[in-house]
């Protein structure tokens, strides 16, 4: 059934991603049309075509399983969730043309982000890619006037010795590998690690230059806050990381989530918000997932933002639907920071 209402909403995102479910139950609920474009399965699932020549061009793209389409005209607002490559075909080939013509549907899936790009947006494939660079991240946050940690990505002993020498602790964190499988297929992920700084200093040259180490000062804590952004408004949620364990979320929250990590929705500071707001707006954005340390004087001192970060275990941990309401009336209303 193709529906001829001009301010339907496109989800693109892949199968697995949970975080759409709940703002599609809100969509139902409230009677907005919206369209979910798995990347995933886009040759298994779907049937779409591009038409352009002098006088007229037009996109449509037809979900198989539920009969559902859209043409590019009815899109008023478009959530980049988290596209996956695909990896569904509908039918399989020789093990070289399936690869083939599943690169060839990740080219299609990235021109059609792009050619959307001007529509109203949460997600961004021009600007996500730029913003999610740890180097960006930092270099913005400190212009703008926040406290950031010293901090080094360097494949040099001198590099790190940079940081080491400020500091007792420092904190070694992966800049892009947050995970790896093994022989064994077993997932091995990588989390913050505290170092003394004795230790870092007894290191050969050799530990160091074969990797990219990203380190920073130890920033003591009372506790953390991740602060999810989306248009104009702010939640924030504070962790109660100190109050775990070493290795089950004090150094690195997110091993606190299987060891009763406290959450609890929280305000902040005036100019806290309004730096992540003038942040996103700096970086063409309206959403971020922003992670701080707030220290045991209550200063914030500013880790990173994840433009395409996750918030659906903070409603899933406090029984609230507020994050998702929020997201429905930016899409709705093509609300900006």
């Amino acid at each position: 059934m193709k529906t001829q209402n001009k301010n339907i909403i496109l989800i693109i995102t892949g199968k697995p991603d949970p975080h759409p479910t709940s703002v599609i139950k809100l969509m139902q609920k409230n009677n907005v049309e919206f369209f979910r474009l798995n990347t995933d399965s886009i040759l298994s699932d779907y049937n779409f075509s591009w038409y352009c020549d002098n006088n007229n061009e037009e996109l449509l793209i037809t979900n198989i399983i539920n009969n559902q389409s859209i043409c590019g005209k009815q899109i008023k607002s478009v959530w980049l969730r988290r596209p996956t490559p695909p990896i569904e075909l509908r039918s399989e080939s020789l093990p070289h043309i399936n690869k083939y013509n599943l690169i060839e549907a990740d080219a299609f899936c990235k021109a059609l982000m792009c050619y959307l790009s001007d529509r109203y947006s949460i997600g961004s494939v021009l600007h996500d890619r730029y913003a999610n660079s740890k180097m960006v991240q930092l270099s913005l946050a400190a212009k703008l006037g926040i406290t950031i940690p010293n901090t080094c990505i360097t494949n040099t002993k001198d590099g790190v010795l940079e940081v080491a020498k400020e500091t007792e602790e420092v904190i070694f964190k992966p800049l892009g590998a947050g995970a790896i499988k093994c022989e064994n297929d077993m997932i091995y992920e990588f989390y913050a690690k505290k170092v003394p700084q004795d230790v870092v200093l007894s290191q050969p040259e050799g530990v160091l230059i074969n990797t990219v180490n990203f380190c920073e000062n130890y920033v003591p804590k009372e506790y953390e806050v991740r602060a999810t952004v989306i248009g104009p408004y702010v939640f924030a949620c504070k962790l109660d990381s100190q109050s775990q364990k070493e290795n089950e979320g004090k150094i690195d929250w997110r091993q606190g989530y299987d060891y009763g990590l406290r959450h609890e929705m929280i305000s902040m500071p005036k100019t806290i918000e309004n730096f992540c707001k003038q942040y996103l707006r700096e970086l063409h954005l309206n959403f971020g997932c922003f992670d701080f340390v707030v220290r045991p004087d209550g200063e914030y001192v500013f880790l990173e933002c994840n433009p395409n970060g996750q918030w659906g275990w903070i409603e899933d941990e406090l029984g609230i639907s507020s994050i998702s309401e929020a997201m429905v009336d930016c899409l709705i209303n093509c609300k900006k920071v």
